[in-house]
């Protein structure tokens, strides 16, 4: 059975993390797996949303933390170095293919989100959890510091000192404590999770799609861009949608006082 598994349905392209037993941890196939299943999306024109979720009861528990350990034995620091900085950086195609997809993503947490669980949610647009979800960044228990691109999104999300808290600490805590510090968007009944997801999904998928990868990259950008770099910005992408069928339907609808139909583009 794979490690991931893909559908697509109505615009959504549902990506569920599927090692159950092992609460998800990524392996090697799953890396691979995911990297390949982002940029399948990213470039199917039918695809308007993206939703990363885990099978079971667990979002994802991180790394293989076993596999890190029978890794090691018989090695030499060298030998390791070398090892772990490979395995690190094969996460980053992930990372960047979520931050450069020109349409929203959205994390579903239910259980755990510990280790590499977190720079995976932080790193997705918008985050959905279900009341019984909880999250720990957790590196600090097993002697290592943070990676994921967890150490950019955190900060950013929560503020320096909060981040501190959570990275050197390393405490567990709740959906509702993660979205009163600006890590999760939205908490919902665990039974109610999938329903939840599916509705947030979908009218994602039914909105102007061109547009959402226009503001994300906006959005984005600002977070390392100069005042007068990010207005010339604003004024290009804002031109740019407006040369798009989506726009012209948007202000019509809106003066025919209609819900706009917005198409894939």
């Amino acid at each position: 059975m794979s490690d991931l598994i893909a559908n697509v349905d109505g615009g959504v392209a549902t990506l569920t993390m599927n090692r159950p037993k092992a609460r998800n941890a990524l392996s090697t196939e799953m890396r691979a797996d995911l990297c390949d299943a982002l940029h399948d999306a990213e470039r199917d024109p039918a695809v308007r949303c993206v939703v990363l979720t885990g099978a079971g009861e667990h979002f994802m528990a991180g790394g293989d933390v076993k596999g890190m350990a029978e890794s090691m034995v018989g090695r030499s620091p060298e030998q390791i170095h070398k090892s772990f900085l490979y395995r690190i950086h094969d996460l980053h195609p992930i990372m960047f293919a979520m931050r450069r997809m020109p349409k929203p993503v959205i994390a579903s947490c239910r259980g755990a989100a510990a280790g590499a669980g977190v720079s995976m949610a932080l790193a997705c647009d918008l985050v959905i959890a279900a009341e019984d979800a909880f999250f720990t960044l957790a590196y600090c228990h097993i002697g290592t510091s943070p990676d994921g691109s967890s150490t950019f999104h955190l900060p950013r999300a929560v503020g320096i000192k909060k981040a501190m808290e959570i990275a050197l600490l390393g405490d567990r805590f709740g959906a509702q404590t993660a979205k009163d510090i600006g890590m999760v968007n939205f908490v919902v009944k665990t039974e109610e999770l999938e329903a939840e997801t599916a509705k947030l999904a979908q009218r994602l998928a039914n909105g102007p799609t061109h547009v959402y990868g226009n503001t994300k990259a906006l959005l984005y950008r600002s977070l390392e861009s100069e005042f007068e770099s990010q207005l010339q910005a604003e004024a290009e992408y804002f031109a740019d949608c407006a040369s798009q069928p989506n726009f012209r339907e948007g202000v019509t609808a809106f003066a025919e006082k209609r819900s706009p139909n917005f198409k894939a583009i």
